[in-house]
């Protein structure tokens, strides 16, 4: 005990070091993306002037897509894009843009509740049910056993709680979209007029991603998962997960091992997953719209107009 408790220590005395490397590899990328970024978007914007904001917004996107495929050094860029949104402003100052991304795999993917009857995925089954009990029980939800029940009707494919209007909904089972998600709450809260199924902040626990066939593909990156998971994940008080979890900045392993957990290395990557979502906003003749796209493994996709924010 009293080793975990030195070794422990000392992980948190380098919380600073680790904080202090990423922020100025925070500036270093940032100066780097921006530079090259900016100078398409710039160029983008002066061939659209008199385009429609879609148009504008695909000009964009293909000009950020050649960027980012030209990214060599995936975890360093996301690293930097993961911790807030980032401004890019050309130099004239005359247009700008926000980017924010996040991780497609920090958290349980709520898909694997249907895999209960499957050995091979059993200890993704056993992670996502341990988040879903816990949920049900913290927040004191009224008819868990029917809201189980409609999403697992979600992800078999017989759902009828959700219009099918998203553009890849229909070309894939299970639940791929948090919209599609809280389309389900939605009807679960209308059926059981439950409206402590609001306030759980569910994105914070699980991710909405379509399965892998190998289970060795269905993996979680775990650096980046919230302090609310890993608290559930594995047991330790959440108050002192938030105190000394720094996503990005400490191995996951190393942090639950201080910290007395059980760490199960078949659920978690070993190394960076370049799986990442990313948002822009824009200014369109004064108004501000949006778009999304994907950036998995090294290919840019995906991507969907937003419309006006």
């Amino acid at each position: 005990m009293h080793k975990q408790e030195r070794s422990f220590h000392h992980t948190v005395a380098h919380k600073k070091g680790f904080a202090l490397i990423l922020t100025l590899s925070a500036l270093a990328v940032i100066i780097a993306l921006t530079a090259v970024l900016v100078s398409y978007l710039d160029e983008a914007r002066k061939d659209s002037s008199a385009s429609k904001a879609m148009i504008q917004a695909d000009l964009y996107y293909a000009d950020i897509k050649k960027v980012f495929k030209g990214f060599k050094d995936k975890k360093a860029l996301y690293t930097v894009l993961y911790l807030s949104p980032i401004p890019l402003v050309s130099p004239d100052g005359r247009f700008s843009v926000i980017m924010a991304c996040k991780p497609l795999a920090n958290g349980v993917n709520v898909n694997w509740l249907a895999y209960a009857n499957e050995s091979n995925m059993s200890n993704r089954y056993d992670a996502a049910q341990k988040v879903f009990e816990t949920i049900i029980q913290s927040y004191d939800l009224e008819d868990p056993v029917k809201l189980e029940e409609m999403l697992l009707e979600e992800i078999g494919g017989k759902g009828k709680w959700v219009v099918k209007a998203q553009s890849r909904l229909p070309q894939k089972n299970g639940i791929i979209t948090y919209k599609q998600f809280t389309d389900i709450l939605d009807r679960y809260q209308y059926e059981s007029d439950d409206v402590k199924v609001g306030t759980v902040p569910w994105d914070k626990y699980f991710v909405f991603n379509p399965v892998s066939k190998e289970p060795q593909e269905n993996m979680i990156d775990g650096d980046y998962i919230s302090a609310e998971l890993l608290a559930v994940l594995f047991d330790i008080d959440l108050a002192s997960v938030k105190d000394d979890w720094v996503k990005g900045g400490i191995e996951l392993k190393t942090f639950v091992q201080n910290m007395g957990g059980v760490y199960e290395p078949q659920l978690y990557t070993k190394e960076f997953l370049p799986q990442s979502r990313c948002e822009v906003q824009y200014d369109y003749e004064g108004e501000r719209f949006g778009f999304r796209f994907e950036d998995i493994e090294g290919e840019v996709k995906h991507f969907e107009f937003l419309g006006k924010e």
